[in-house]
């Protein structure tokens, strides 16, 4: 597993749009996922043990903010040549088994990881209402096999901040993760493999 940072987009970046086949088979745009009120993007995949160390809170996190107009979703970019547990197949067993209630996007080309200069899995993004950037970075300070609990504190700060009308958290942490599996030729120019 290689230990790898988000790559901190600039705040007030426009959130890229896209069209990507849903779990469900939808294709969804970024406006199908928008909330009223801000947006949540995540970079996630099934294996990778940081994603699997924070699932379920994402999950609570899309049960806790959905009704309150953040809009939530979830796109895989792994390469599944490499990563067969991150096939689309598997993505319906992961959203069904962590009880996602959000849509569960496959981005096969990695072009929609790309235009976020999305590197890591897990990787956060929060929007505002007019899909400005206002927060990415860490969920939290918990790492797999530490001893730090799992609460979303920082992601959570970020979105009450949000939802409050304040301006964008001062400190935020990059995120760290497994770097997205890139297809052989495909890593873009910010990916240090």
């Amino acid at each position: 597993m290689v230990r790898t940072p988000s790559t901190m987009l600039p705040l007030g970046t426009a959130a890229p749009d896209f069209s990507l086949p849903n779990i469900d088979g939808r294709l969804m745009s970024l406006a199908d996922v928008a909330g009223e009120r801000g947006t949540v993007v995540m970079f996630i995949c099934n294996h990778c043990p940081f994603v699997k160390h924070v699932a379920d809170q994402l999950a609570i996190l899309g049960r806790e903010y959905l009704p309150r107009g953040v809009g939530f979703v979830a796109i895989s970019s792994n390469d599944v040549s490499t990563h067969p547990a991150d096939s689309p197949e598997q993505m319906v067993h992961e959203a069904e088994e962590r009880g996602y209630l959000f849509p569960y996007l496959y981005d096969e080309t990695q072009e929609v990881a790309k235009a976020y200069h999305a590197a890591c899995t897990p990787d956060f993004y929060l929007f505002d209402a007019t899909r400005s950037l206002v927060y990415r970075g860490q969920l939290d300070a918990s790492r797999p096999g530490g001893d730090v609990p799992v609460t979303g504190r920082d992601f959570r700060e970020a979105i009450v901040a949000l939802l409050a009308g304040n301006p964008p958290l001062a400190e935020q942490v990059p995120s760290l993760g497994c770097n997205i599996k890139w297809k052989p030729g495909n890593e873009p120019p910010y990916f240090n493999a």
